[in-house]
């Protein structure tokens, strides 16, 4: 059997779910090698003050992209709205919408690697909310084993798939950082109330993957905790740490300003990546015991789907043993969700067997939900939820040269989670 790369066991993903080795490979080995196209039942008019349009991206992030798109047409960045960021390296197609917007502005936009397509008007804005989830085509490119071989696990892994009824829904490495998984430990140090050790790994925590002269500049810091100094050492483009050097530079003792000089959104990442750990960490041991994914044992939450069908986790129900067959019932149906917790202080927790595990993993931790209060910091506070532990999805493929793979997934999931199965591989030479 594969043995999970270190990279993904430092953020809790600690097995597969499928037993065939896998094909190894790289994707993006070419931006239209990796495609994704959002999954919206918005349907558009005529009239209203946004303008709706396609937007196709290539080898754009969104927010710099939304940047300059603003630019181009004078125009502020809160006018525009989209239901979800998308890859950089890949290939994308989404709804925007523009705010208060002519069609014949758009003829002001010459960006390389966007093509912009007017679809109709509305007077609600594209948002979160309308996203379901996202169609992928995915090309392998480079996979180690013959063609033949290739095709017979291919089949293999896609049938434990199937016959599983999806993937496990591990946060991915990208939420933890590829080059640095570091998000979690900072996190981490924030909920048990270890600011300086938050402020410092941000900024000290040395990877292997980075540029020698940021190893050096964090190196440095480690060793002598100069922060006037390290303002000479770190690289300009490192804005953010730079930020906290210069809050620490006048008050050594100050890490919860050093912290609070990075954006809200960044911060409030820090504790959901923690949260996204122990999530990843509960998923892999109901793994390692052998417990299904896809069926509900006594103790286990449940929830129900919305509108949509996607999972709605404030909807929920425990299982029991007068309950069970009739929720399992639901589950083979699509219509209940097995979950698991994302920790906070109002964290419900599952009993039984299910319960234990969770309650292991979090004692094993040394935390309680209380911490998740954050007293010294309360804007970070979570009160934590439940999530859907299994992405249903039914891959297609066809092996050539090198392998075309096709899924959808529900928003929230991860796309590597599915390339994980099949490639099994370091996420850093597999090209995530």
């Amino acid at each position: 059997m594969d043995l999970v790369p270190p990279l993904e066991q430092k953020v809790g993903i600690e097995l597969y779910l499928t037993k065939t080795p896998g094909i190894g490979g790289r994707i993006r080995g070419q931006i239209e090698d990796f495609y994704v196209d959002e999954i919206t039942n918005r349907e558009e008019g005529t009239e209203g003050k946004y303008l709706i349009v396609e937007l196709t991206k290539r080898d754009w992030d969104t927010h710099h992209l939304i940047r300059e798109l603003s630019r181009a047409l004078g125009v502020s960045q809160k006018r525009f709205g989209f239901a979800g960021t998308k890859d950089k390296r890949a290939l994308t197609k989404q709804k925007m919408s523009i705010w208060d917007t002519d069609e014949d502005a758009l003829e002001r936009i010459n960006l390389p690697g966007v093509e912009l397509k007017v679809i109709g008007r509305s007077n609600k804005k594209v948002a979160l909310g309308d996203l379901w989830g996202n169609k992928f085509r995915i090309a392998i490119r480079d996979v180690e084993p013959p063609l033949d071989v290739v095709k017979e696990r291919m089949m293999s892994i896609t049938e434990e798939i199937v016959q599983a009824g999806g993937v496990p829904n591990f946060f991915g490495v990208q939420r933890f950082g590829v080059r640095r998984p570091i998000t979690h430990l900072i996190g981490e140090a924030i909920v048990r109330g270890d600011f300086e050790g938050a402020a410092l790994t941000y900024l000290a925590e040395v990877s292997p993957d980075e540029a020698e002269e940021v190893q050096s500049a964090r190196s440095a810091l480690a060793k002598d905790l100069k922060f006037q100094e390290a303002l000479k050492e770190f690289p300009l483009f490192l804005r953010y740490e730079r930020a906290m050097l210069n809050v620490l530079a006048q008050n050594p003792k100050d890490h919860i300003g050093a912290l609070r000089v990075l954006p809200q959104k960044l911060q409030q990442m820090f504790v959901h990546a923690h949260q996204s750990y122990i999530f990843n960490k509960i998923l892999s041991e109901r793994l390692r015991r052998g417990l299904p994914l896809n069926s509900a044992l006594p103790g286990d939450i449940v929830c129900f789907p919305n509108k949509a069908g996607l999972p709605n986790v404030l909807r929920t129900q425990r299982v029991t043993e007068d309950n069970a067959e009739g929720i399992n019932n639901l589950i083979g149906k699509k219509r209940a969700f097995i979950t698991a917790p994302l920790v906070g202080y109002e964290s419900q927790l599952a009993d039984g067997v299910p319960g234990e595990i969770e309650r292991s993993v979090i004692e094993s931790m040394k935390i309680e939900k209380d911490d998740f209060r954050i007293p010294d910091v309360p804007e970070l506070a979570s009160k934590g939820r439940r999530r859907e532990i299994l992405s249903h999805l039914h891959p297609t493929y066809e092996v050539k040269q090198e392998v075309a793979l096709q899924f959808s997934l529900p928003k929230g999931s991860y796309a590597t989670t599915v390339l994980r199965e099949y490639m099994k591989t370091d996420p850093l030479s597999a090209g995530y």
